[in-house]
C-alpha cells in the first residue's frame, strides 16, 4: 500500500474495501521480456476500509522531501 506508514499494513484474512479505486494496466519491456499486470490506486491509505473500519491516522507515512542537483558537481 502506497503512503502507508511502515508499522501499519494489512494481514492475510482482512476485509479490505477500496472505495473510488482506479484500475491501470502496467505493461513493461526489460531485457526482452514482457511484464504486464494490474494495479490498483487509491488516494492514500486512510480512504480503505479495513475490516469494516478505516485506518487511523498514524497509518498514513509522514512526507519526505528528496532533493537531486545533477548539475552540482561530486565532492
Amino acid at each position: 500500500v502506497y503512503n502507508a506508514a511502515p508499522a501499519w499494513g494489512i494481514t492475510v484474512g482482512d476485509a479490505l474495501g477500496v472505495p473510488d479505486p482506479v484500475l491501470t494496466q502496467h505493461l513493461h519491456l526489460h531485457q526482452g521480456q514482457t511484464f504486464s499486470f494490474l494495479g490498483i490506486r487509491v488516494s492514500s491509505p486512510l480512504s480503505l476500509v479495513v475490516n469494516g473500519k478505516r485506518p487511523p491516522g498514524s497509518a498514513l507515512a509522514p512526507p519526505r522531501l528528496a532533493l537531486s542537483n545533477p548539475s552540482a558537481s561530486p565532492q
